[in-house]
């Protein structure tokens, strides 16, 4: 059977560093602070939401929830966005993605204000990581992938690596994060002829294709590492699944992310680390 790769261990190494410079922000008289911006009430972002929160509590970030309904007008959604840009207690802001297709998405991401994007929504921070420039932040999911294979010990240099999903939320940028890594990268995504084998042949999978099972046992070989970071509410269990059918392939590979507890726990950890930097750099 595959060796977990639980998210809880990553994400306590990484806040455990951010406690002296959340100390030394203190001493500053700076509170790091969050907004997440919300449209709708989809159970993952929900989920996501709880553990964003609970990982600011714990650590003594401040945290504040713009919530917008489902059928909220592009007026509304900008309105908030300038209410973020201006509150000049606000650090950064999260935006949940995709929003409902009658919102302009481009036109709510180009008016963060960069300094407050810290999940890469933005055109310069997506520069940042196509062009592995020290510019903006990374997607915290994308990075959360990144931390995750490095704290379980996988050296990136060389591997083949085979990323399933195109979006600029995932998919994208984490391909651009690993090739920058010296990970020789495979892109695919739902499309992809035979799928399975361009799959099959990599060392280390990452699957990001927001579609549940698209990855079965027909897909892995032994001896990889998969990496699921889909996040997908399954209405007849009442749980969330990840993008892989994780007791077809569990026993096949040599290790893998579970859904959730895996990639999910480390992305809040990278979230709250991204929060923390955005405030040092306003008192630098």
């Amino acid at each position: 059977m595959a060796e977990l790769l639980t998210g809880a261990p990553v994400a306590a190494a990484l806040t455990e560093k951010l406690i002296p410079r959340i100390a030394a922000l203190a001493e500053r008289g700076v509170t790091p602070k969050l907004a997440i911006l919300r449209v709708g009430a989809r159970e993952d972002d929900l989920s996501y939401e709880r553990a964003a929160l609970k990982r600011c509590a714990a650590l003594g970030i401040d945290a504040v929830q713009v919530t917008l309904d489902l059928t909220c007008s592009q007026d509304e959604l900008m309105a908030a966005i300038g209410r973020i840009n201006a509150d000049t207690s606000i650090h950064g802001c999260l935006m949940f993605r995709p929003l409902p297709k009658h919102l302009d998405e481009e036109a709510a991401c180009a008016a963060l204000d960069p300094a407050k994007d810290i999940d890469c929504i933005t055109r310069g921070s997506l520069y940042g990581v196509f062009a592995n420039r020290p510019i903006g932040f990374a997607p915290c999911t994308a990075e959360a992938v990144i931390e995750l294979l490095d704290f379980y010990g996988y050296d990136l240099t060389g591997a083949r690596v085979t990323v399933v999903g195109r979006s600029l939320v995932i998919g994208k940028p984490v391909s651009m994060m690993l090739q920058a890594r010296n990970a020789t990268v495979t892109m695919c995504h739902t499309r992809t002829r035979d799928l399975a084998a361009a799959c099959a042949a990599a060392e280390i999978l990452v699957v990001a294709a927001g579609s549940r099972g698209c990855v079965g046992a027909d897909s892995v070989a032994p001896g990889q590492v998969i990496i699921d970071v889909g996040i997908n509410w399954d209405e007849k269990s009442g749980r969330l699944v990840g993008d892989v059918l994780y007791d077809e392939v569990a026993p096949i590979v040599d290790a893998i992310t579970p859904v959730p507890s895996g990639v999910g726990s480390t992305t809040t950890a990278v979230l709250a680390k991204h929060v923390v930097e955005a405030a040092e750099r306003t008192v630098v």
